[in-house]
């Protein structure tokens, strides 16, 4: 069965995009990288406490409240740890967490949009639930079953689990910043990085979506190119603009 699936999502300008969604295998491999960190972090902390318990000596009849105290701050730092460890990276590192970072997969909400604190804490609160029955069964049929990979936590939250596009390297820029002036010089940088990313997606998209998002690009990029170029067709011109 095929999890590894595209989403096309609109910007307020009428431009169609698409993200890769990750897949079950992806997903599986960086949750286990994080219990893998929280398992180390959990035993850190234990090792301190047992420490510093045997430092401080307690009359017995103090020995029954300081248990229950002891027990009750233990669960808390299990809880924060293992659910409040996904809010706070999620939150702050735009999506992802180091098992995230490590396998290039981020969450963002529906629509392409960052995530934020709410939506954070909702898909990761959701996870205690996920978490109790069945150890993730639920969250692995979701993913499977939902068009969008979801799991319950997603479709609580209104998110979606995408793969990072890989990062532009420094010899890619400056070989176009050193590359020879063209015909499409006059064509403004932001244009220019539309039509690429429509020629990179345009295979994922369909075909009113992608005739229309042409014509739009096209429309653009027509009053800057040579008056000769103006008569081709909007894909083959967007094609010509990008040097494909």
């Amino acid at each position: 069965m095929r999890v590894d699936r595209s989403v096309s999502v609109r910007t307020p300008e009428s431009i169609a995009f698409s993200y890769e969604l990750a897949g079950l295998g992806s997903r599986f491999l960086a949750v286990t990288v994080d219990m893998a960190i929280q398992a180390a972090i959990l035993t850190a902390i234990f090792f301190g406490i047992t420490w510093a318990a045997g430092q401080v000596s307690v009359s017995s009849r103090h020995i029954s409240a300081s248990t229950s105290a002891g027990v009750a701050i233990l669960i808390a730092i299990v809880f924060i740890v293992l659910f409040g460890y996904f809010i706070v990276f999620e939150a702050l590192w735009n999506g992802q967490t180091p098992g995230k970072r490590l396998l290039g997969v981020r969450v963002v909400r529906d629509g392409g949009y960052p995530i934020d604190a709410g939506a954070a804490a909702i898909r990761n609160l959701v996870r205690v639930g996920e978490f109790s029955f069945g150890f993730y069964v639920l969250s692995a049929i979701s993913t499977i079953v939902s068009p969008l990979n979801k799991r319950l936590g997603d479709l609580a939250a209104g998110t979606i689990v995408v793969r990072d596009a890989p990062a532009a390297t420094l010899e890619s820029i400056v070989g176009r910043a050193q590359a020879p002036r063209t015909q499409f010089d006059a064509v403004p940088e932001q244009d220019r990085l539309l039509v690429e990313r429509f020629l990179t997606r345009r295979s994922s998209m369909g075909r009113g979506i992608r005739a229309s998002l042409a014509m739009r690009l096209a429309e653009r990029v027509r009053p800057h190119v040579p008056p000769d170029l103006r008569r081709l067709d909007d894909e083959t011109l967007l094609e010509r603009v990008s040097g494909s």
